[in-house]
């Protein structure tokens, strides 16, 4: 479909110009009412303004054009209000793309618009402070998911987590962890007014106090270095339960360690953008285009948060990938710019860098939403989702809606073993269609019946091939707006397509060449949602 796509688009600008019509970025999509054509274009009520013309005019104009080129595959070209121009596809088009995906099978819908780059796509990133919750789990997913469409568009990928362990949050943590220590030995010790708490701080404690027992040093630094690789350890399991694994994990110490932080602000401060007031260092983002300063330095002496993470992507930026890609929560909406801000500002090209920001995520149960808090611990952890629910079905309903929307993770749904819910309802389908092969193959000793592609006649059967030569346009899609709700769209409403067509055609008949047509028909199904689900890693 990609092909005939661009053949068709091609065709359009053609005609444009021959007509000395400005050349516009107009669409050619999948039509939303299929009874006017398979194929849609606005590229008449792009031109209407421009060209001061009626749309339905200009439209039917181009349309005249493109009947006198007899394009292959389109049966008729037709105009719809407001100006809409229509191609409807002949049905051997389709009928013949089954064999196309038979052949490439595990191949049919990459892409190689990433060949030989190389990309680096960095999400959690979660400060060690306790345990990964929903909200992590959404990070998570969409970075993994948008890592794998890349590798499908042939991008050499480098998973990393940024490791964010300097700062205010370690010493609370070192100092919540320490508190729990002394209380468990009945020791006077006050616990800080901002503490996290929760079990996970005293099982924390209690495991301090079995490896290196009651007489340790009452260093901070102890505490907190013990209590970082204990939640890392349980962060990179839980991580592991939903089948992620990274490649790179870069540890924010770095940054301070090695002088890349002193280097950068030098470097600021050489183009006139760093200043003194009120005993803090301050970023002059004003003389960049901002509308206020911003702290670098605290008067405390304590960096920012955009330090390191500035210096942080200076580091991606040397390392030379071709592509870098941040996921973020929609918490960083104000602050990502001024990292971005300060890499323009000193010369770098920052537009291989793209910031994915996701809407936040509310559990609900029985209509109701779940409240959480992490300080108070009172949270849902990534850990009990799973456990709940499976992998599977958490990696799906992450992905299941715009990473733009607040996502209402409905918990009764997703708890739904049956076509309720949407992982399901992909799952039969596949299940449905190996169980067809399966006693397809049992049932025959010898099948050398010629497949004919031109049986596939049946509305339910059109229906669902047109969905389904859709899938490496859907894949490009995902790819160019870096989304995988694309794809896990996809998957359900081909599943709903298959579950018709299920009910309406039976595949093994008393006629052995229709059974072999219907049979490659399903073959193809299952390849595209193998495919699909893949991608999705489920």
């Amino acid at each position: 479909m990609k092909t005939l796509n661009q053949s068709i688009k091609n065709s359009i600008l053609s005609v444009l110009r021959s007509l000395s019509y400005p050349l516009k970025d107009f669409s050619l999509t999948k039509s939303k009412n299929t009874q006017f054509g398979d194929l849609s274009s606005n590229v008449a009520l792009l031109l209407s303004a421009e060209l001061k013309q009626n749309p339905m005019e200009i439209s039917t104009t181009i349309a005249n054009k493109l009947n006198r080129l007899n394009l292959d595959h389109i049966l008729k070209i037709t105009v719809t209000k407001p100006g809409f121009l229509n191609f409807k596809i002949l049905d051997n088009y389709f009928q013949n793309q089954i064999q196309n995906i038979l052949n490439k099978n595990i191949n049919y819908g990459k892409g190689n618009l990433g060949k030989g780059q190389t990309a680096n796509v960095e999400f959690v990133s979660a400060n060690p402070t306790g345990p990964l919750t929903i909200g992590h789990g959404r990070n998570a997913i969409l970075g993994d998911t948008v890592s794998n469409i890349l590798e499908w568009q042939g991008f050499k990928v480098t998973r990393e987590y940024y490791f964010n362990n300097a700062g205010r949050q370690m010493r609370v943590l070192g100092n919540s962890v320490k508190a729990r220590y002394f209380e468990i030995l009945g020791r006077n010790f006050e616990f800080p007014q901002d503490g996290y708490q929760g079990d996970y701080i005293k099982d924390m404690a209690h495991d301090i106090l079995d490896s290196l027992g009651e007489e340790i040093d009452k260093k901070d630094e102890i505490f907190t270095k013990y209590a970082e690789n204990i939640m890392f350890k349980n962060i990179k399991d839980s991580l592991k339960s939903l089948n992620i694994k990274f490649d790179e994990f870069t540890n924010e110490k770095e940054f301070y360690e090695n002088g890349d932080i002193d280097k950068l602000i030098r470097q600021l401060k050489e183009k006139d953008l760093i200043y003194k007031k009120d005993g803090a260092t301050w970023f002059k983002t004003t003389s960049l285009g901002k509308n206020q300063d911003r702290v670098y330095i605290k008067s405390t002496g304590e960096p920012t948060y955009r330090v390191p993470d500035t210096a942080y992507h200076l580091d991606k930026i040397k390392r030379k990938f071709d592509l870098i890609v941040d996921v973020f929560g929609a918490d960083h909406a104000d602050s990502y710019p001024d990292v971005l801000i300060a890499l323009e500002a000193l010369g770098l090209n920052i537009d291989h860098i793209k910031i994915l920001l996701y809407q936040f995520v509310t559990l609900v149960r029985n209509g109701q939403k779940v409240k959480m808090s992490t300080r108070k611990a009172n949270f849902v952890t990534l850990d009990d989702l799973i456990k709940e629910l499976g992998t599977d079905v958490v990696r799906y309903f992450f992905v299941m809606r715009s990473m733009n929307t607040h996502l209402d993770f409905n918990l009764d749904l997703a708890s739904e073993q049956s076509e309720k819910n949407p992982v399901y309802y992909i799952q039969y389908a596949y299940a449905r269609i190996s169980n067809i092969i399966r006693r397809y193959d049992e049932s025959l000793s010898d099948d050398n019946y010629e497949y004919n592609s031109s049986l596939i006649i049946c509305e339910e059967e059109i229906n669902m091939l047109k969905h389904l030569v859709y899938f490496p346009v859907i894949v490009d899609n995902a790819y160019i707006n870096l989304e995988p709700q694309f794809i896990a769209n996809f998957l359900q409403e081909l599943a709903s397509h298959f579950h018709k067509f299920y009910n309406k055609c039976r595949v093994i008949t008393d006629d052995p060449y229709l059974t072999k047509a219907r049979i490659n028909l399903i073959k193809s199904v299952k390849i595209i949602i193998k495919n699909g689900l893949e991608i999705l890693g489920i």
